[in-house]
């Protein structure tokens, strides 16, 4: 009987190890004793509730089950575009997009999550309404004309602005970029138009001042062929001109006779004058 009894348990031993061990899966994962944070992320330790000192790393960490919960926070870059209408210093309607680049300080997250909430908390409750005053404050100090001209003056203090705002929650601003500006129908046109004339004025400018470099030019010309010329007449001597005759000769003697029985710039035929 005991054989039977004992053979009866060695039978069933895998399957209760198995069945152990499942128990003990099922309860890991129900209750799980440990925490990962993933890379580029940081955890926010909680006992009952109630935020801790303690930053979790990367990595897997030990917890107690039921007593300790953890929420994980995205210390990476993030970049989110923002829309805002405002006034410029001349009472344009400026419809400005910007793109701001910035991430959670992976030494406050903690404070972070305690103060505002998770990453979708910080752009509604903190940045989005950030963003909107900045925006106004910035282009109210300029016209309509120094938005656009002056752009890297307003980006810089946009950046500025938004960088000690947001130190104080314990966001990290990394850059600010303005994507975009959008003004009244109207005024779009005006822009236009100036920029119009501006250029056909700038075409009339380089029209007429190629014209007078050509002018210029052809002055210049023409006193160098004067005096050209007026060397030329102070160095033509009887010698050289005779001797320049000579030069272009072409071997033929005269076929005319001139006044004075002389030979040197009139053909003769020598047949013609033997006959």
């Amino acid at each position: 009987m005991k054989t039977i009894r004992r053979d009866a348990f060695h039978q069933l031993q895998p399957g209760l190890y198995l069945g152990g061990g499942i128990l003990v899966l099922f309860l890991l994962m129900l209750f799980r004793p440990f925490a990962i944070v993933n890379a580029g992320e940081r955890g926010v330790v909680m006992r009952f509730g109630k935020v801790q000192e303690r930053i979790l790393d990367e990595g897997i960490h030990p917890v107690i089950p039921i007593m300790t919960s953890i929420k994980t926070l995205n210390v990476r870059v993030n970049q989110n575009s923002f829309q805002a209408d405002a006034a410029s210093r001349d009472l344009q309607k400026v419809s400005t997009e910007i793109a701001i680049n910035w991430h959670i300080d992976p030494t406050k997250v903690n404070r972070v999550f305690q103060r505002v909430g998770d990453e979708q908390q910080i752009i509604q409750r903190i940045m989005n309404p950030a963003v909107s005053e900045v925006l106004k404050a910035a282009t109210a100090k300029k016209t309509a004309e120094e938005i656009i001209t002056k752009r890297n003056q307003l980006k810089q203090e946009i950046d500025q602005q938004m960088t000690t705002r947001m130190a104080a929650y314990g966001i990290i601003i990394d850059d600010v970029s303005l994507v975009d500006f959008a003004f009244s129908p109207e005024f779009s046109k005006a822009i236009e138009a100036k920029q119009i004339a501006e250029q056909e004025a700038k075409q009339a400018e380089f029209i007429a001042k190629k014209a007078t470099q050509e002018a210029q030019a052809e002055i210049n010309r023409a006193k160098g062929h004067a005096e050209a010329q007026r060397l030329q007449r102070q160095t033509l001597t009887p010698e050289l001109l005779q001797k320049q005759a000579i030069e272009k000769w072409d071997g033929r003697f005269p076929t005319v006779m001139g006044g004075n029985n002389t030979l040197p710039l009139i053909n003769i035929n020598p047949a013609k004058v033997s006959k």
